[in-house]
Formats: structure tokens, sequence, C-alpha cells
């Protein structure tokens, strides 16, 4: 019973934390991206992503962590930092927190006349993607940022990284992996984000939701054993910056 106790303000921060990472996130995209005139285009949807998990970070990170993605779930996990037996109900907040997000954004657009959802934020390879680019095109890249992802994660939070900066890196970081890979697939490396914007999509995004899941959860897994086996050991060696504050 104590066990369900402690649990819980954990899922309601990874719920609340995924729901807003898909709000603002997916948010940016539906409503003000293709505003005419003043349409924040692919950088102010990139900069939408990285300050949802940066705000998120802050206010619940504490609480749960602050993964508000089953590919960093499982990525810490990997890396043991964090438990295996937990990355199940994560998931299941995750997800279940960026489907009601979205579910959010929905009625919000749809009070708009004459809108239609469309790809409504989706990610997708092929006819899916933005830039036309393929399926291998998009696994390779969603393996590649996903791992790098979670190495700026493990990084960023090591007990040797200077303390209280870890959400700006992680949230630029998450900035800068949308910036690359929006005209490839719309970035993904979040398999809960995919699965909240395919729900609502009107295109062909729940059958190629399958890679959004894949990919991700593969590069995650490639991410943490490069942390653990190639940089972990030289990072907890070499002290902190000099200018690095006071924990």
């Amino acid at each position: 019973m104590q066990g369900r106790c402690v649990m819980i303000p954990k899922l309601s921060a990874e719920f609340f934390g995924t729901f807003w990472l898909v709000f603002g996130g997916c948010g940016s995209a539906v409503l003000a991206a293709g505003f005419p005139g003043l349409g924040i285009g692919f950088v102010g949807v990139s900069l939408a992503f990285g300050l949802t998990v940066l705000t998120m970070a802050y206010a619940v990170g504490h609480i749960s962590g602050g993964h508000f993605n089953p590919a960093v779930s499982l990525g810490l996990a990997v890396a043991g930092r964090f438990s295996w037996s937990e990355v199940p109900a994560y998931v299941a907040a995750q997800v279940a927190g960026g489907a009601v997000a979205a579910f959010v954004l929905y009625l919000v657009a749809s009070g708009q006349a004459g809108w239609t959802a469309g790809g409504f934020a989706s990610n997708g390879y092929g006819a899916q993607s933005p830039g036309g680019y393929s399926m291998a095109a998009a696994l390779v890249i969603e393996v590649v940022l996903t791992a790098a992802f979670l190495m700026i994660i493990l990084g960023a939070t090591s007990p040797k990284a200077p303390a209280g900066f870890a959400p700006i890196a992680i949230g630029l970081g998450l900035t800068l992996i949308h910036l690359i890979s929006i005209p490839v697939t719309n970035t993904s490396v979040n398999p809960a984000r995919s699965t909240a914007a395919a729900l609502f999509a009107e295109t062909g995004a729940f059958g190629q939701l399958w890679l959004f899941w894949v990919a991700p959860l593969a590069g995650a897994a490639i991410g943490a054993a490069i942390w653990v086996h190639l940089l972990s050991r030289e990072a907890d060696a070499v002290a902190a910056p000099p200018m690095a504050p006071a924990a």
C-alpha cells in the first residue's frame, strides 16, 4: 500500500509533464506554426518542444525524475539510473498524458471554422515525411538522435555535472534535435508524443507508428550503453569545472 502511495506523485508528474510536452510542442505546430504571416516555423516549434521539457523538468523533475518519454525511462533503466520495475507504470502514465493532451488540443483546434486535422503534427516517413524522406532515413535519424538525447540526459544529470543546469541542457538538446529532424520525420524521439499525435491525425500516421516506438527505444538503449561503457567512468574521474556552482 505504501509503495502505491509513493508512486502516485511520480506517475502524476509523468502524466502532467508529458501532457505539457505534447500540448505545448504539438500545439505550437498545430496552432501557431501555420498562422498566416506570423507562423513560428521550424525554429519556433523546436523551441516550443525544448521549453516544455525545460519548464516541466524544473517544475516536477524532483518528483519523478522528469522523464516524460518512454525512451528516456528505458534508457535510464539500461544505464542503471532507474528501476526496471517502474518502467511499465511510467510508460503508461506518459502515453496517457500525451493522449489526453492531444485530445484537448484537438478540441481547441477544431473550434476554428473550416479546420481539418490533417497530419496533426504526427510523425512519418515516405509520403508522411515533411521532406519526403525514406523509412531507412527516418529509422537512422530517430535512432541516432534518441541515442544522443540519452547521452545528454545522462551527462547533464551525472554527479560531476554542474548542479541545477540539467533541465537547460536537456531542453536545449531537444530543441537542437528538432531543428535537425523536423524535415525528416517531424521529430519523434518520444513514442508517447508520436502515439498522441497519431490518434488524431487524418493521414497514415498510425500505420507508421511502429517505427516511432522501435527507433527511439533502440536509440535510447544504444545511447545508455555508450554512456555506461565508454563515458561514465571518465566522467566520474574528472572533477567538475571550477566555475560550476556548489550543489
